[in-house]
């Protein structure tokens, strides 16, 4: 157990660093943006009075390294900031954006891993075979489609040609159901295709041949033995892809028009909102970072072979 708790507090240092490098690069990548935050939120009639005023009142008339210590400073008392678009404190603005985000990422992630495990298993115990090189056809196109234009083309077919599903808003599960397919499409074909790799090299095991000579069926030796030891590198992929939708989220929410963290990080760039795109950035990191961090935790759990030291 001191071993975990050592191994855990590693890894939670690690994390802050890894935060603090990500707030570093977002402070300087947001302030090379072209424009005049100050003259954008001014607006155009505004006059030079005006916008030293609001230059001075976002504290951009101080130096880089002041306003990143500032920042710091606000982000050890959990505080993110204040919108410059609308005066209100960015974590009050981001809390129902996140959950609308959270929502829908889960909702793909749950949708993704389970097909991709299926599809992937039964590829595996049908090796070389139709089903196998019709996966294998699908889950090509599914990494190569682009999220956009997945989005876009189930919009034409489901909501404006059949009129099944509404086209965009977040109105009741049905409005759900094409940003969450559009999300899961990619994540699929990767899941699929590592359980299948992973399958068919633990398929081959002696372990496997040994329970199916003790005259197990073959779902229980697919189910019980091989698909558990064949769980690491799967559940690997499956963390990874979360973080990956959280970033997806970013183009499909602005085409179904999903009211999450993805649009309204499109808007804070648009208008210059610092505050607001750095609170954005900092919390899909830390929301990538803990899901990793789960997915560590969660080996010894799978395989009692993984000790922590």
């Amino acid at each position: 157990m001191n071993r975990f708790h050592g191994y855990l507090a590693q890894r939670f240092v690690a994390s802050v660093v890894t935060l603090l490098g990500v707030s570093l690069i977002v402070f300087l990548m947001v302030r090379l943006l072209p424009g005049d935050p100050a003259r954008v939120i001014a607006g155009l009639l505004a006059t030079e009075e005006d916008v030293a005023r609001m230059r001075t009142d976002l504290g951009l008339d101080r130096p880089l390294h002041a306003q990143y210590g500032i920042f710091l400073a606000r982000l050890a008392r959990g505080n993110l900031g204040v919108s410059a678009r609308t005066s209100q404190p960015v974590i009050q603005e981001l809390r129902p954006r996140l959950a609308a985000t959270l929502r829908l990422a889960l909702t793909a992630a749950a949708l993704a891993a389970a097909l991709g495990i299926l599809a992937g298993t039964l590829a595996a115990t049908r090796p070389y075979s139709a089903f196998d090189y019709a996966l294998s056809l699908t889950t090509l196109l599914g990494v190569s489609m682009p999220v956009y234009w997945l989005g876009l083309m189930l919009i034409i077919v489901f909501a404006v040609h059949l009129n099944w599903l509404p086209a965009a808003g977040s109105e009741g599960l049905a409005s759900m159901v094409m940003p969450a397919l559009t999300l899961a499409a990619f994540s699929v074909a990767l899941i699929a295709r590592m359980t299948r790799s992973s399958m068919l090299e633990v398929l081959r095991q002696d372990f496997v041949r040994t329970a199916r000579a003790k005259g197990l069926g073959e779902r229980l030796v697919v189910a019980r033995h091989a698909l558990k030891n064949a769980f690491i590198p799967i559940i690997t992929v499956v963390g990874l892809q979360f973080g990956a939708l959280l970033g997806g989220a970013v183009l499909t929410e602005s085409v179904f028009g999903w009211p999450g963290m993805g649009l309204l990080l499109v808007e804070s760039i648009f208008s210059r909102d610092y505050a607001m795109v750095q609170g954005i950035v900092l919390v899909f990191s830390a929301l990538f970072i803990l899901v990793n961090l789960l997915v560590d935790l969660c080996y010894a759990v799978i395989d009692p072979r993984i000790h922590y030291g």
